[in-house]
């Protein structure tokens, strides 16, 4: 159902998932995917796939580290003392750094800069990740159906690339593709 996934669904994807948390999440993914454009059953399994293993299964919308390896990172946008804990990953997909924080934020209609902990609600980590998603144009590599491609964009390389696939497996099969 190009409409969205079921709570079912998402824990056919996501077998870690409870029943109570699948619940939880899949409103906001659907209500992110709808606003992103990520509206057919293959865009849908890409980026599912993607954000469980991002998140670790739904469990993590906050990077465990402290973030302080992010400071001072121009290349982030990290200009300001502070920035590289107070910019660490949230979200679905880990934002990260003051540019993306910025960005996001502008184009979401949030104040992520001086309230960067929005982002690691389930709402906005949805939103986070499927601005993310949009913002690099990943719907174009989900449709020509590389999904090497598209976890290079979303995570700069190949990590995790084997339980991302599983995922995507999981997720084609949970949708119907």
């Amino acid at each position: 159902d190009p409409g969205g996934v079921t709570p079912a669904q998402l824990r056919q994807i996501v077998p870690s998932l409870s029943a109570e948390r699948a619940e939880q999440v899949a409103p906001h993914l659907n209500r992110a995917m709808a606003e992103a454009n990520i509206n057919t059953p293959q865009r849908q399994a890409m980026f599912i796939a993607q954000v469980a293993h991002e998140s670790g299964g739904f469990k993590y919308n906050e990077e465990i580290a402290s973030g302080a390896a992010y400071e001072g990172r121009t290349d982030l946008g990290n200009t300001q003392p502070g920035d590289g804990r107070r910019f660490k990953g949230r979200g679905f997909i880990q934002l990260t750094g003051r540019d993306n924080y910025t960005r996001a934020g502008r184009d979401l209609g949030l104040d992520l800069v001086n309230n960067p902990g929005l982002a690691a609600e389930d709402g906005n980590a949805a939103r986070v990740a499927a601005w993310y998603w949009n913002s690099r144009d990943i719907n174009s590599a989900a449709d020509s159906g590389d999904f090497t491609q598209v976890t290079r964009l979303i995570n700069g390389g190949t990590n995790g690339l084997a339980d991302r696939q599983q995922y995507y497996a999981r997720a084609r099969e949970a949708l119907g593709i």
